[in-house]
Parts: structure tokens; sequence; C-alpha cells
């Protein structure tokens, strides 16, 4: 993907993100991430019904990188089943990680393919997809199950 595209992609979603804003409605799992190195902090909350993620909102403090990739993950994984958003979360971790991954799978998560060349980014990149793991892995272990 060219580069100009991929700065729009990400100037995109830290202007415009999708589903921010959180609702009071405790149907949904949440979790918090933060970044204890800078501002980053993001709260998740995501429905799941069926096995699936059909709804995600998101809410928190954070600059362009953690904000963008929040909205993306968000983009990416509405409307996944959990295996499939499992998958995804690894395959972005491992891109992040400079790992064997599937690119198809990503969509426009891959926009942060060249992240790694700042080491220091990597964190913001990841922080939500970390909150959404914690997510999952509450509602599959049956704390969240509704």
């Amino acid at each position: 993907m060219d580069n100009n595209l991929k700065r729009s992609i990400i100037l995109e979603h830290y202007q415009n993100p999708k589903n921010r804003g959180l609702i009071n409605d405790n149907t949904y799992i949440k979790s918090n991430t933060n970044n204890e190195s800078c501002i980053d902090e993001i709260n998740l909350m995501a429905k799941i019904e069926n096995n699936k993620m059909t709804d995600i909102k998101f809410d928190g403090e954070a600059c362009a990188i953690c904000t963008s990739s929040t909205s993306i993950m968000i983009d990416t994984l509405q409307n996944k089943t959990l295996d499939e958003s499992l998958e995804i979360y690894q395959n972005f971790e491992n891109m992040i990680n400079e790992k064997e991954y599937n690119p198809q799978i990503l969509e426009q998560a891959i926009v942060y393919e060249d992240i790694y060349k700042q080491p220091n980014r990597k964190k913001c990149a990841l922080l939500p997809w970390w909150g959404i793991k914690k997510i999952i892995e509450e509602y599959k272990n049956g704390k969240g199950s509704n």
C-alpha cells in the first residue's frame, strides 16, 4: 500500500474515529488499557452475541496512532466471530512485532505494517488490540457471557 494512502487512512480514523462514545449498557463487556509512558488510555466496550462481535465502542485520550488504530480495529472486527477476531488480532500483533503474518485478513489495519520502524509507536498501535483481546478472553472464560 502506498505511504500517502496509509497516512490518509490513519489521519481519517484519527480525525473522525468510528464508534467513539461509550454507552450505559451492562450487556457490554468493558476493558481499559493504558500506556504508562504517555497519555494513551483507551476504554473499550463490546457486545458479543452468538460468538460474534456485534458492537464495539470506545472512548479515551490517545495519540493519533492509538486513536486511529482503535477506530480501524473496530471497523475490522465489527461483526466478526470471536475466532476470526482472535486470528486477526494475532496476525496484527505478529505484523507489529515483525513476525510472520497474513496481510490478507488485516483489512485496513495493514496501514501499520511499517510501524516497527518506530519502536516507540508499537505500543500505541497495539494498545486497543490488547483491550479487545481482554474482552474476548473474559467472554470465553464465561465471565462476560450474555
